[in-house]
């Protein structure tokens, strides 16, 4: 479970504080694939860097025991100056991994970066940066798996394996989504959370919860 504890969010503009979330209490149960649903505007992608931990609450607090990954695809901790070998053993290491050896195995593999995965970072492509970063995190065993249009990634055939990657890793944990495709959705979710107007609603029903939302 994910506990939201008064939990509030603000960004400051020249008309005061823009509230996205205000004194919230919610708890995110375990064991649902999530999607995050809700009207443009409704702080759909705050909510989602809360959860990763790349923003934080003006106010309040969010817990959980939960093991939790960064946002799937998302180059977070990606260091230019070291090589994709490098960047792998060392995200590898800071998670907790025991056999570094394996998991730099996979991560090569996944990748494809073929020779450039003993190169720097640095002269690496935006594509090649994201591949790198969805395979380092794809190959380790997270509870929850933060998707935020994740399946963008590279091009055709690496997004075919991108997509079968996450329905597997959906089946053996739990994901939770940031999308704007309700097939993507239904494909990885069978629970939704919909926040409108500063509240957040859980829906163990995925065909309700859409309902609601395009009725918003």
């Amino acid at each position: 479970m994910i506990q939201l504890e008064n939990v509030t969010k603000y960004y400051p503009s020249k008309l005061g504080n823009q509230y996205i979330l205000q004194n919230v209490n919610f708890a995110i149960p375990a064991g649902h694939n999530i999607g995050i649903l809700g009207a443009n505007g409704a702080g759909k992608s705050t909510l989602f860097r809360l959860l990763a931990g790349s923003e934080y609450p003006n106010k309040g607090r969010i817990t959980t025991d939960l093991n939790i990954s960064w946002p799937v695809a998302l180059a977070t901790g990606i260091h230019p100056e070291m090589s994709g070998r490098e960047n792998a053993r060392f995200i590898g290491r800071v998670n907790g991994v025991m056999d570094l050896d394996e998991f730099e195995r996979k991560v090569q593999s996944f990748a494809a970066l073929a020779v450039k995965f003993d190169l720097p970072v640095k002269g690496y492509s935006s594509g090649m940066r994201s591949r790198l970063a969805f395979a380092c995190c794809i190959s380790i065993d997270f509870d929850i798996y933060l998707i935020d249009e994740a399946t963008s990634v590279g091009d055709p055939k690496f997004k075919r394996k991108a997509r079968s990657a996450l329905i597997q890793r959906s089946e053996e944990a739990n994901v939770i989504m940031v999308s704007h495709d309700l097939d993507e959705i239904r494909q990885f979710c069978d629970s939704a959370i919909i926040l409108n107007d500063g509240s957040l609603t859980f829906y163990n029903d995925l065909e309700q919860a859409i309902e609601r939302y395009n009725n918003l």
